[in-house]
């Protein structure tokens, strides 16, 4: 019961369960990127922009 390396599978969907489907390195470097992004857009629209004196 103990060795079962199913048991996390069945029992959550969280990270264990996704890094033991075989998704590759290629996944997580497209999370990581995702995330990035996401990051960089949020500061983006965080900080102040200077209006372009014309």
């Amino acid at each position: 019961m103990y060795n079962n390396p199913m048991i996390p599978m069945a029992a959550s969907a969280g990270s264990a369960a996704l890094a033991m489907t075989g998704a590759g390195e290629a996944f997580w470097y497209a999370l990581a990127g995702f995330a990035l992004l996401a990051l960089g857009l949020a500061i983006k629209r965080i900080v102040p922009v200077r209006a372009l004196k014309s």
